[in-house]
């Protein structure tokens, strides 16, 4: 969610700072703000809205010093505005924080009982009150740091300087990611790698309540009591070049325009494009994700298998579009594998008794990794020592690093808030999941598997097919934009393309868009239908196909305006609908990878159309790291 971006070295703190914080702008916020160091004080500079505003404010700003924090913020405790953005700042504490403090109320009290004064409405400023009253008894700041630690409930990660150590800075965290990258006489503390990779490649990830001490271009790491913790530099191959839009007016089209791409790239390491048969190599169950590249590939192969032989039952939790993708897994995986699946939202499976049997599975998938409801459901099967497995495009973030096995999205940096990349990754990851469990269950031969996989592997020139229709929407988006609503219809595994759709629709355009499974519609839906209502109805070629049709047809005769999807040449189609649109044909088992293309590109001109900041919607964030 928020950004945070801290820096220690030779170079020019204000440069550093606001370039890292530009990289971060995809998170959402609506204020930002910077302490740098300047004489024996840390000069801060603060803007509520765009980072744009906070940069023409430091254009007339000098800093003396070589060490400064800085921070972009999305609300959660206080409006946006001025007042609340960070950094904080207390008798010469500056602190940046993301998260939220959830004792907040109480510490507030107790504070405010001693007679601290507040300047913010937001939980985070309390954290330089604590710091600061530690200090005045003769603390420095990071003894500081320790004391307060144990005060701290909630997610948070933290940078905090002090006047009176103008050459320090100390990082802690407890849930949202904080990392270091130590480049040429510079030390840089980020929350993404963003931030960090223009500079270092080589990065160490700090584990909930580890506190970093940095000093000039140096850093030693603790654990809560103070005990040095020895750690390595990861290597991060990501190239700054990825984050760059390369020409596309916004980060989301140059994503969606990569997803072919990144699909080649998601499920290249999991097959034998000679016997064209699955292999998921470096799961690693029980593995760390440090040893993931060390592992011997025939020995960590029949180690994932004789997994997935014991699994009877499976458990996909996720939030928001990787939810979706986790539905379409649930018909995949029940289809060829015969394994019953649940699919849950995080935020509800955290909060009921769940009921996990004996040999059950636990899948997470998060883009990020970092997803707070995510993060906890993953956390609460593994107390009940269940395996999990996580389906992730950020290595070595917290999900990762927690779960037992892994599997890599490498979709590359997505920039833009509302997923695209990820999502396609993640189906194509979740059919080869969905072909191992069925090779493991001995539920399809030989043969099955080889036409499954030579499906998987035309599916990236089938979306180089149909990203051409990127001109028809961009054309068709001024009609678009003035429709009341949007119905998002399919059935089967083509359901939850249809809630993916209607999700993108209200994420981008801010209008009236609802997925429904077709055969739901007469149950309801069919109230709302009416000449400025848009029907945008998924009917591949499929099982369903017959079915879907006749809901076409219902939702036709009540004045919907329809925009249909299917397979090839379909006249039927074409004369109920006002626009018939074609995808390669293709099998169930691919369908859902090419038809989500058209919806997000049907969202994102719309959104354009209609004026809105596509990247960065408003209040949404990338990585949605508080409950």
């Amino acid at each position: 969610m928020c950004g945070i971006v801290g820096y220690s070295g030779s170079g020019s703190p204000k440069q550093v700072i606001l370039e890292g914080l530009k990289t971060l702008e995809y998170r959402g916020y609506d204020s930002a703000g910077v302490a740098i160091l300047d004489g024996n004080h840390f000069k801060r500079v603060r803007a509520e809205g765009k980072l744009n505003i906070l940069q023409e404010k430091l254009n007339q700003e000098n800093f003396s010093g070589k060490i400064g924090i800085g921070h972009t913020r999305w609300a959660t405790h206080g409006k946006p505005s001025e007042r609340n953005a960070h950094p904080h700042c207390v008798k010469g504490i500056s602190i940046v924080h993301n998260g939220i403090i959830e004792n907040y109320a109480d510490l507030r009290e107790e504070l405010k009982a001693s007679g601290s004064e507040f300047h913010s409405d937001t939980d985070s400023e309390l954290v330089a009150h604590l710091i600061s009253a530690e200090v005045d008894l003769g603390h420095c700041l990071f003894e500081s740091v320790l004391k307060i630690l144990p005060k701290l409930e909630g997610a948070f990660s933290i940078l905090a300087v002090s006047a009176d150590q103008p050459d320090e800075m100390v990082a802690f965290k407890n849930g949202p990611p904080l990392i270091i990258g130590q480049a040429n006489d510079a030390i840089i503390v980020a929350s993404d790698v963003q931030a960090i990779i223009k500079h270092t490649k080589e990065v160490i990830y700090l584990n909930d309540f580890e506190v970093a001490h940095l000093k000039g271009s140096d850093f030693k790491l603790f654990d809560r009591e103070g005990k040095v913790v020895a750690k390595k530099f990861v290597h991060i191959d990501w190239s700054p070049e990825q984050v760059e839009k390369q020409g596309y007016p916004h980060y989301m089209l140059k994503e969606i325009f990569e997803q072919p791409r990144a699909v080649a790239s998601a499920i290249d390491p999991h097959i034998d494009l000679n016997e064209h048969k699955v292999f998921l190599n470096r799961l690693g169950f029980g593995r760390s994700v440090e040893e993931l590249d060390k592992l011997d590939l025939a020995q960590d192969y029949q180690n994932t298998v004789q997994q997935l032989k014991k699994v009877e039952r499976i458990f996909i939790v996720a939030c928001g579009t990787s939810y979706y993708a986790g539905m379409v897994g649930k018909y995949v995986i029940e289809k060829l594998s015969r394994i019953p699946v649940e699919v849950d939202i995080a935020s509800e499976f955290r909060y009921r008794d769940i009921v996990i049997p004996e040999n059950s599975m636990f899948i997470t998938i998060s883009q990020s990794g970092e997803t707070a409801d995510t993060l906890a459901a993953l956390r609460m099967v593994k107390a009940m020592r269940v395996p999990s497995l996580s389906i992730c495009n950020v290595k070595r973030s917290t999900i990762d690093r927690e779960a037992d096995g892994h599997m890599y999205m490498n979709a590359g940096a997505e920039i833009g808030v509302a997923s695209t990349k990820a999502f396609v990754c993640t189906l194509s990851l979740l059919n080869l999941l969905a072909l191992s469990l069925a090779k493991a269950k001995e539920t399809i031969d030989e043969a099955s598997e080889q036409k499954w996989v030579r499906e998987l592997l035309s599916s990236p020139s089938q979306m180089e097919t149909v990203l051409a229709y990127d001109k028809f929407f961009a054309k068709a988006s001024d009609t678009l934009k003035k429709y009341r609503g949007f119905l998002y219809m399919g059935r089967g595994v083509n359901y939850p393309i249809a809630l993916e759709g209607a999700l993108k629709l209200k994420e981008l355009a801010y209008m009236h868009a609802e997925g429904y499974a077709s055969g739901e519609m007469k149950h309801g839906p069919l109230a709302l239908i009416d000449e400025s209502m848009c029907i945008v109805m998924l009917a591949p070629s499929d099982d369903l196909y017959e079915k879907t049709v006749s809901n076409l047809e219902e939702a036709k005769a009540r004045g919907g305006e329809v925009i249909s999807i299917g397979s090839g040449e379909n006249q039927k189609l074409r004369d109920v609908s006002k626009h018939y649109l074609s995808l390669p044909n293709a099998s169930w088992f691919v369908n859902p990878i090419l038809e989500v293309i058209p919806l997000q590109l049907l969202a994102y001109h719309v959104a354009d159309a209609l004026g809105h900041d596509v990247d960065q919607p408003r209040n949404l964030a990338k990585s949605v790291t508080v409950e």
